[in-house]
């Protein structure tokens, strides 16, 4: 009695470990307490001895008594290569797996590892047969994802993997500055930009709208990112003249640049095209589209004459003003009366009498 009881036959433990703990702990062969195995001393031996013991290795870890491994070995430590650590397991150190071997044999499997841990994920009953196919779960690899070893997602181990882009890709998210991810506070759901392609590109844009609004013939080109930005997505200007200077100096009918015409180009163009296009004449220089001069030219060379100066203008070689002798004789009582351009403005600022 006093094997058990030690004198106390009040508090004495009903459990295994509660009396064979310190079995449980100095057994090395398997290290019990460094390999994890369970403390319920009944799940693997009976009361008659500690051997022979059950441990159900093929339902827990891995078919060894039963399938393509039942009689392939003679003792734990030729899959358990690693002494006191029976967590530690080895595929690769047994019979045929030979790297060059396997690595044939894989050819074209998306995310083939030459590891311990891969093999046993893929073939995790020991056989070919219904080994894993990581394209019948809910993260099919595709793109750059094929060609990437499964330690690279699977580092931690592979249960409970995420699947979401920013569990993985945080660091090329913090890093991208073209354009600058974070500062722009673009959502860390890669997927809504990128397809799984190398090298991120190419990329859509879908909230292009919340930082510029394609409209008209932008939206037209909204596919062709590089007609505006040209690799520099950080630095892209947001004004007309920043993209369409160019435009503005080489436009000769009429020259903008040299008739000092704004190069904020939507104040008289839209963003569908450039012509038709407005321009505030009557308001800001002279009445042409009303009054008495609507209709009464057909292009703005009938009084700009100079084509190369569009602040030169003549109201002398246009129509009626040309015979001098008249306009002479109708001024012939107007104090200061000159026959020049410049005058008939000053007098006649909207063009009536």
């Amino acid at each position: 009695c006093a094997g058990c009881h030690n004198g106390d036959y009040s508090s004495t433990p009903n459990t295994c470990a509660g009396c064979h703990i310190d079995d449980y702990n100095i057994t090395t062969n398997p290290p019990h307490q460094a390999s994890g195995f369970s403390n319920d001393c009944a799940s693997c031996h009976t009361e008659s001895a500690w051997q022979p013991a059950d441990f159900d290795h093929d339902n827990q870890f891995f078919p060894i008594y039963s399938g393509a491994h039942q009689g392939a070995w003679e003792s734990c430590a030729e899959c358990h290569t690693t002494e006191g650590n029976f967590n530690a397991f080895s595929c690769l150190e047994c019979h045929e797996h030979n790297q060059p071997d396997m690595t044939d044999v894989h050819q074209g499997i998306s995310g083939y590892s030459y590891a311990s841990d891969a093999c046993l994920v893929c073939h995790p009953t020991g056989t070919s047969d219904g080994a894993f196919d990581h394209n019948t779960t809910n993260f099919p690899l595709t793109g750059a994802h094929t060609s990437i070893e499964c330690l690279e997602c699977h580092s931690e181990g592979y249960a409970g993997t995420s699947t979401f882009c920013a569990d993985c890709h945080t660091q090329d998210f913090a890093s991208a500055a073209n354009p600058n991810h974070q500062q722009l506070n673009l959502s860390n759901d890669c997927a809504g930009c990128h397809s799984t392609d190398p090298g991120w590109s190419p990329a859509t844009f879908a909230v292009h709208n919340d930082y510029y609004v394609l409209s008209g013939a932008h939206a037209a080109i909204a596919t062709d990112c590089a007609g505006c930005h040209n690799g520099d997505y950080s630095s892209t200007p947001n004004t007309c003249a920043g993209c369409h200077i160019d435009d503005y100096n080489t436009t000769t009918n009429p020259p903008h640049q040299a008739s000092g015409f704004s190069n904020d180009c939507a104040s008289c163009h839209t963003e569908s095209a450039w012509q038709p296009a407005t321009f505030d004449h009557d308001n800001q220089f002279f009445p042409i589209y009303s009054g008495k001069h609507r209709q009464e030219w057909d292009q703005c060379t009938d009084c700009h004459i100079d084509g190369s100066n569009f602040a030169v203008f003549s109201c002398i070689d246009c129509h009626e003003h040309s015979n001098r002798t008249e306009v002479d004789n109708d001024h012939d009582e107007v104090s200061g009366y000159q026959y020049n351009s410049a005058a008939c403005l000053s007098c006649h600022p909207t063009g009536e009498d």
